[in-house]
């Protein structure tokens, strides 16, 4: 064979030890950043575990915490005081007929904390926010213990 020939043929081979190592890069690069992810997420759900059963709350699995609320709050932090959002919360705090029936009740206090307390572990800086729209609620203490 020719040293052109030869030349040629090794070509091929660097080539695929390249592209197969930067396949192999890229893995490990994906591989690493949702192991990330998930010791940050498993780290938040912890401390809302701690903050939750430190206030007298039930505490749902670490897993369902996990995956509702992941590494960064999902949903619930993604815009709490903006007007869709609050009006969605109001909502929640409704009697539950529909149409004219419908009416505001005096909700809980223990309830709306318990979102408060989701926000300062995930999103505390946007707490301060939302905290002056709760303090101007009307709330009671309704569920028995």
């Amino acid at each position: 064979m020719t040293g052109t020939m030869m030349a040629s043929r090794h070509r091929w081979i660097y080539l695929g030890a390249i592209v197969v190592l930067i396949g192999m890069l890229i893995t490990g690069l994906l591989t690493y950043s949702q192991l990330h992810a998930t010791n940050q997420a498993n780290d938040k759900a912890k401390q809302l575990s701690a903050a939750l059963t430190s206030a007298g709350y039930p505490v749902p699995s670490q897993s369902q915490i996990v995956h509702t609320l992941g590494e960064d709050g999902g949903a619930v932090c993604e815009n709490p005081a903006n007007a869709l959002t609050q009006a969605q919360w109001k909502y929640g705090m409704s009697n539950g007929a529909g149409g004219p029936g419908q009416r505001p009740v005096l909700s809980d206090r223990e309830v709306v904390y318990a979102e408060s307390l989701v926000l300062s572990v995930y999103c505390p800086d946007k707490l301060e926010a939302i905290q002056n729209k709760i303090d101007d609620l009307k709330l009671r203490d309704t569920i028995r213990n």
